[in-house]
């Protein structure tokens, strides 16, 4: 079980945040720079997130009446700039997700630039720095790190050392961290996508989300924290998205989650916090010097 469980607000049992990581076809422009412009088929695989899988889910939020988290590379809130503008008009917040998707391990004597570069097109498009960063394919490092306190971010979540979230403390600051894991991405279910260097052999809707309804279903016993980590071109299309939506009707009736933000997940628990009333566990980084074996 979960040793140092959060008080969620009004009793629930479980705090629950449903994330989309709108890549796009930043993906195929990343992987393939020479010729993305030219590959149509992966283009228009990744459009189908922002022009039609996006509109979709807003629409169930809105009847649901729940906001939720968005994570969205500068490229892509440059290119669809329709969809950050509906995201934004529904109440959902937007996260930092790198410029194009950029592998922040590959592009670490560059990563300033890169960090930076997309937070001005955040300020430019959204109006407001974000609170919130995950990293394109997780690949957070140290830097990224130094960055985000720096830069005042009040979360990441690409990290996983925890069920629920916790706090990471460094020499120059702290963060909370939203951990993730692979056991609530589509990606393992879902991607098929020879063009980025992945064949997974794509499962039945229903078999594909089965995983995380028993993911879910130990988190709500625990009193902890689900999170699904999802991508509108793969889970936004209509046979999945119809079970994520019942999904989510059947757990409002019958279950007390509180849906939320990860940013208002972060503010709760300042408050709880500055109550006194809980502590989170507490990660130090770095959590090495440099390589281990020399």
């Amino acid at each position: 079980m979960i040793r140092n469980p959060i008080p969620w607000p009004n009793g629930a049992k479980c705090a629950c945040a449903i994330t989309f990581d709108m890549d796009a076809d930043s993906l195929i422009h990343i992987s393939r720079p020479d010729d993305a412009h030219d590959r149509l088929y992966p283009i228009t695989m990744g459009r189908y997130g922002p022009t039609v899988a996006i509109p979709r889910i807003l629409d169930t939020y809105e009847r649901m009446g729940i906001r939720q988290s968005f994570f969205i590379p500068a490229w892509c809130m440059e290119q669809y700039p329709d969809a950050v503008e509906m995201i934004l008009k529904g109440g959902h917040e937007i996260g930092h997700h790198g410029y194009l998707h950029e592998d922040p391990i590959e592009t670490k004597d560059d990563q300033r630039m890169w960090f930076e570069r997309a937070l001005d097109v955040h300020m430019k498009i959204a109006g407001v720095k974000p609170r919130g960063y995950r990293a394109p394919v997780y690949n957070v490092n140290q830097t990224v790190i130094d960055l985000l306190v720096e830069h005042g971010f009040k979360y990441e979540s690409s990290l996983m050392a925890d069920d629920i979230p916790y706090l990471m403390r460094t020499d120059k600051g702290e963060l909370y961290e939203m951990p993730v894991h692979w056991g609530t991405d589509d990606w393992p279910p879902f991607a098929h996508y020879a063009e980025i260097g992945y064949m997974m052999p794509v499962k039945a809707p229903s078999d594909g989300l089965k995983a995380f309804w028993e993911e879910f279903d130990a988190a709500y016993d625990a009193g902890g924290f689900f999170m699904l980590i999802v991508h509108p071109f793969l889970t936004g299309r209509l046979a999945r998205w119809r079970l994520v939506e019942k999904w989510i009707e059947e757990t409002m009736k019958t279950k007390n989650v509180w849906f939320a933000r990860l940013e208002d997940i972060a503010d709760y628990m300042d408050g709880l916090r500055e109550a006194q009333a809980w502590s989170p566990r507490v990660e130090k980084l770095p959590y090495y010097d440099g390589p281990v074996l020399k």
